[in-house]
């Protein structure tokens, strides 16, 4: 049985657990709080619920396998640990929110790092907990589920100040979901195979930051939240938007690639107030989409490369995507830079008359190549006073930015 080891007066108690059947459980009601478990290598009986704060220990040799109800492994004390474990066996309630780990609104400072969580519902519920760390974890969801009947990789309710990093999330329904919650970071992630990798709902001031999304539907999807900074983010094929912002406002948009979407590389509706600066949107069909309900968004230091379109916008208004005496850098734009400065001579201006038809009225896509069609565009590039209200770039750019890859780091 259970073997434990005194390492002195004043510090923490460890328990040698084995893998057999009870031992875990008798150890957890002998040990008291600050203790530390050592799973030897193997199966271990769960599920498991941590009233004291203590540490779980598998050296990455050890598993605790749930009984299909409820959670894996439930953290109800502040400044508990769940370490080097592979976790399997949850429910499949989406109702209680069966995860591999839960951590409940009194774990605050709980530290989930260094574990295999497969084939649970959700990989890790942060439901209230303060100032916890989910770090370098691979968790992956259940396969034999349809993508909506899955959980979240990590579901986060109410959880301020969580740091998430260095975690590959894959076959589960979002990558990180987060429902009202504020101050959070993520960074150093990957995803793959899910709907959003990062699905943010009325979170404000958080941070994402280098992480990768890869082969998911939607990469980044913003939506009803203020004053997040996302950054150095990676988006690499997937298969509608790289970058959705839905009444995200005051956001801080900088350093991300967004590379061949399916549909559109970034989306904007309804986002106000927003800096767009020195991102790069390529081979997508649509580079942005932009609504007319957004307004007061900054661009600046974009490089929008090979996009069929570069730019979609159905509007009236006039909007200059230059800041300061720099634009973004078109990849269409045909220019002379005559004084050197790396400005070209001429505005760019994504869209005419004829786009606003066609987006419009589809049916008219039949006459694009019609002598009436050429003989407007020739005529509004001579009269400008004939284009309609859009998108122009006062300074566009001479050469795209140089800006770094960034590297997750994550585990594979």
């Amino acid at each position: 049985m259970a073997s434990l080891t005194v390492c002195g007066p004043l510090q923490a108690e460890e328990w040698q657990v084995p893998a057999e059947k009870g031992a875990l459980q008798q150890v957890l009601q002998q040990a008291q709080a600050g203790d530390i478990l050592r799973l030897a290598p193997g199966k271990h009986e769960g599920p498991v619920v941590l009233d004291k704060p203590l540490t779980l220990s598998g050296a990455g040799k050890a598993g605790i396998a749930g009984n299909g109800t409820g959670s894996v492994v439930t953290i109800n004390a502040p400044d508990s640990v769940v370490e080097g474990l592979e976790l399997t066996g949850s429910g499949l309630s989406q109702d209680t929110l069966d995860a591999g780990v839960k951590l409940s609104k009194t774990a605050h400072r709980a530290i989930v790092r260094d574990n295999r969580i497969l084939d649970n519902l959700t990989g890790v519920d942060v439901h209230g907990a303060h100032n916890a760390t989910v770090s370098n974890n691979l968790i992956e969801g259940r396969q034999d589920l349809r993508m909506n009947e899955r959980g979240n990789g990590i579901y986060v309710w109410n959880a301020p100040d969580l740091l998430a990093e260095y975690n590959t999330i894959r076959y589960g329904r979002d990558g990180i979901f987060v429902n009202t919650s504020p101050k959070d970071t993520f960074r150093n992630n990957r995803f793959e195979d899910l709907r959003f990798a990062v699905h943010y709902m009325h979170g404000n001031n958080g941070v994402i930051e280098n992480n990768v999304s890869e082969g998911n539907d939607i990469g980044y999807a913003l939506m009803f939240s203020d004053r997040l900074k996302v950054r150095n983010n990676v988006s690499i094929g997937d298969r509608n938007h790289g970058l959705m912002l839905n009444y995200a406002n005051h956001a801080e948009i900088s350093g991300n690639q967004v590379e061949g979407g399916g549909e559109k590389c970034l989306f904007m509706y309804n986002a106000n107030k927003n800096t767009v600066t020195d991102n790069s949107f390529e081979g997508c069909p649509i580079g942005v989409h932009f609504t007319a309900g957004s307004a007061n968004n900054a661009f600046k230091g974009n490089a929008f490369i090979a996009n069929k379109t570069q730019v979609k916008y159905v509007g009236s208004r006039q909007l200059d995507w230059s800041t300061d005496g720099r634009g973004n850098y078109w990849s269409d734009h045909p220019a002379f830079d005559m004084n050197g400065d790396g400005i070209a001579d001429t505005a760019y201006r994504p869209n005419d008359m004829v786009d606003q038809v066609l987006w419009t009225q589809p049916s008219a896509k039949l006459l694009v190549g019609s002598p009436a069609v050429q003989l407007l565009r020739w005529t509004q590039s001579q009269f400008p006073a004939l284009l309609p209200g859009g998108i122009v770039d006062n300074a566009p750019l001479m050469h795209p930015p140089v800006r770094a890859t960034p590297n997750s780091g994550v585990q594979g």
